[in-house]
């Protein structure tokens, strides 16, 4: 019978002299520059000694690792992103015009839009290449048509009126935001719209828009429906009176007289207007809204005209 073969030598263990802290030499300069006890500092080194990363923590000059931890079923955690990561010009960019905005006095105003009439033309529509952003621009144009004010500037004389109705659309790229525009949207057939939006669109997306293409609007669409997000206020860029905010359509029950349990069932979509207060006011706002609310409810076959 063969003898069991010999345990493995326990691993020599190290303890310092009484009243002897156990660091490293960088550890040691770095305690006495910062004026710490190191008898103070718990140590993680080997035997317990105290290493320069624990004065680091023990000073605030460096955040202490946090320990790794299975997720909830046993899943692999999920590493998330750490440390500053440099803007790019675009970014900056934004950065700085969302900046300059700070000083304008804006006021918000909201309205719901009955959309099923606007979602059946889009239906119809739809195979022959026309998108919802064009729809919605040449109903947001025709509305303008009615109510300039909200397609002014403001300046210290007074308010600069626009003669042509360029609606820019916010666009989410890699690494930044921009607003293509749509020149004359309020001359221009939603067919030709449609293609041009395309145009733009894909030029965008390969960084090769014109600075005319990106930087001559004069009112500006924020689109965040295909997100499903259900109501949102933009922040009205510089050189501009008013940016709509459009939100998801949404099915909602509402009253009804003329239905058998009182009840029927609609498509409403929430826009919200931000406006330069200082040359237009809360009338005017709601007019606008009004108008765009009776196009796309009531006259939704105009867009095609």
């Amino acid at each position: 019978k063969k003898a069991a073969p010999a345990a493995a030598p326990a691993k020599p263990a190290w303890t310092p002299a009484a009243g002897v802290v156990a660091a490293t030499p960088t550890a040691k300069v770095l305690a006495k520059k910062a004026k710490l006890d190191l008898a103070s500092i718990q140590g993680t080194g080997e035997f317990g000694r105290v290493t320069a990363d624990d004065v680091r923590i023990a000073t605030g000059a460096k955040e202490p690792e946090r320990p790794k931890r299975a997720a909830a079923g046993g899943a692999e955690p999920v590493e998330m992103p750490s440390g500053l990561v440099p803007f790019t010009g675009m970014q900056r960019a934004v950065s700085n015009n969302m900046v300059a905005t700070l000083s304008i006095p804006v006021f918000r105003c909201t309205r719901e839009i009955v959309m099923d009439k606007f979602d059946a033309l889009y239906q119809s529509v739809k195979p022959k290449g026309i998108s919802v952003s064009a729809l919605l621009t040449k109903a947001v144009a025709l509305a303008i048509e009615k109510h300039p004010i909200v397609n002014s500037e403001f300046s210290e004389e007074g308010a600069i009126f626009k003669p042509d109705v360029n609606i820019a659309m916010a666009v989410a790229i890699e690494g930044g935001l921009i607003t293509p525009v749509l020149k004359y949207a309020n001359e221009r057939s939603v067919t030709e719209l449609a293609e041009n939006w395309k145009e733009l669109v894909g030029k965008a997306k390969t960084n090769t828009l014109a600075p005319d293409e990106y930087n001559s609007g004069t009112f500006t669409i924020s689109n965040m429906g295909m997100f499903g997000v259900s109501e949102f206020g933009a922040i009205l860029p510089q050189g501009q009176g008013g940016i709509l905010a459009v939100a998801a359509t949404q099915e909602k029950i509402v009253p009804d007289d003329r239905a058998i349990l009182g009840m029927k069932r609609e498509k409403r979509m929430t826009v919200t207007l931000t406006c330069d207060h200082r040359q237009i006011y809360g009338s005017d706002a709601a007019f606008f809204l009004k108008t765009l609310s009776d196009i796309i409810e009531n006259k939704s076959e105009t867009l095609l005209l």
